[in-house]
C-alpha cells in the first residue's frame, strides 16, 4: 500500500474527507508508535566510521536514536564495545589522558558517545543502530506499507477516529483491529526474524 492508497483507504472507511495535513498527521503518529513497539530490520541502520587517537568522543548520524552493537574492527576481527554509563567512564577511566585499546562507551549526549579509555590510535569501529526510516508520507512507499500494511492503516485509523471525536465503540473498534495488527508484526519483528528453525526450532504462536 502506498501513501496514495493510505489516503484514499482512511477517508474511504472513515467516511470523512481530511486535508493533506491531517492525513500527514494521522499517518505519521501512527508510524511512530508502531516503530518504537516492534523492531525490525526496516529499522535497523549500520555505519562505518573511525575513532581519533586521544579523542574521548565518537560523533553519532544524524538519524540515530539507539544502539545495536559498537565494535572496533581490527585485521577482521571485530571487538564489541560493552555499553555502560557516563559515570562509569569517568569513574574507571578519570584521566582522558590515560589512552589504551577501548573497552566500554557511553551515551554521552544526543549526538556523540563517549569512550573509555580514551583511544590511543585511530581505530575503524562499526556501529548498528536503530532509525527512523523515511516515513511513507515523503517516499511515497515503506517497508510497513509494502509489507505490513495493515499495522499502518489501523494506526493511522486510531488516529482520525481520535481526530474526529467519534463515538466509543468506534474507537474501541478501530483500536482493538491496530493492536491485533500490532501483535501480528510483533511476532514477525520480535520473533520470528530473530529466530530460525535449526536453532530455535519451528516458531510457535502461544494461543489462549
Amino acid at each position: 500500500m502506498n501513501y496514495t492508497e493510505l489516503k484514499a483507504n482512511i477517508q474511504d472507511i472513515c467516511e470523512t474527507t481530511f486535508t493533506a495535513d491531517e492525513l500527514k498527521l494521522f499517518t505519521q503518529q501512527a508510524e511512530q508508535k508502531i516503530y518504537n513497539s516492534v523492531q525490525f530490520p526496516a529499522l535497523r541502520r549500520n555505519q562505518t566510521g573511525t575513532l581519533t587517537g586521544g579523542v574521548k568522543y565518537l560523533t553519532l548520524p544524524l538519524s540515530f536514536l539507539w544502539t545495536y552493537s559498537l565494535a572496533i574492527v581490527s585485521a577482521n576481527e571485530y571487538i564489541y564495545l560493552l555499553n555502560k554509563d557516563v559515570n562509569f567512564i569517568r569513574e574507571a577511566y578519570p584521566n582522558p589522558a590515560t589512552t589504551g585499546i577501548p573497552k566500554h562507551y557511553a551515551y554521552f549526549s544526543d549526538t556523540s558517545l563517549i569512550i573509555g579509555p580514551t583511544p590511543t590510535e585511530a581505530h575503524v569501529v562499526e556501529l548498528h543502530y536503530g532509525y527512523y526510516p523515511e516515513t511513507i508520507v515523503t517516499a511515497g512507499t515503506s517497508w510497513l506499507g509494502d509489507d505490513f500494511d495493515s499495522a499502518l492503516l489501523n494506526g493511522a485509523l486510531v488516529e482520525a477516529i481520535r481526530f474526529t471525536k467519534g463515538e466509543p465503540d468506534m474507537v474501541s473498534l478501530y483500536q482493538n483491529m491496530y493492536l491485533e495488527a500490532l501483535t501480528l508484526l510483533g511476532s514477525l519483528g520480535d520473533n520470528k526474524l530473530r529466530k530460525d528453525g535449526y536453532r530455535s526450532g519451528q516458531y510457535k504462536m502461544a494461543v489462549g
